[in-house]
């Protein structure tokens, strides 16, 4: 029999990938750099986002009352 017709998921899924990374090497790097582009503050809200601001101000605050 054919090697073609047992070759599982993964195997497949594996042979286009390394098919695709072949055919365009720079898509990946692309991929990288899209994907951080949203950041980490996508899915908060405006309450989650607000209190991250803040801490970050506390935070500042109390770094130049100790360090300054």
């Amino acid at each position: 029999m054919d090697s073609k017709i047992k070759e599982t998921l993964e195997e497949k899924r594996e042979r286009l990938r390394q098919n695709e990374l072949k055919n365009n090497p720079t898509g990946a790097l692309n991929d990288g750099i899209n994907r951080g582009s949203g950041g980490n503050l996508n899915g908060m809200g405006w309450k989650e986002t607000l209190l991250v601001a803040v801490v970050l101000f506390i935070g500042y605050i109390a770094y130049k009352l100790f360090f300054s």
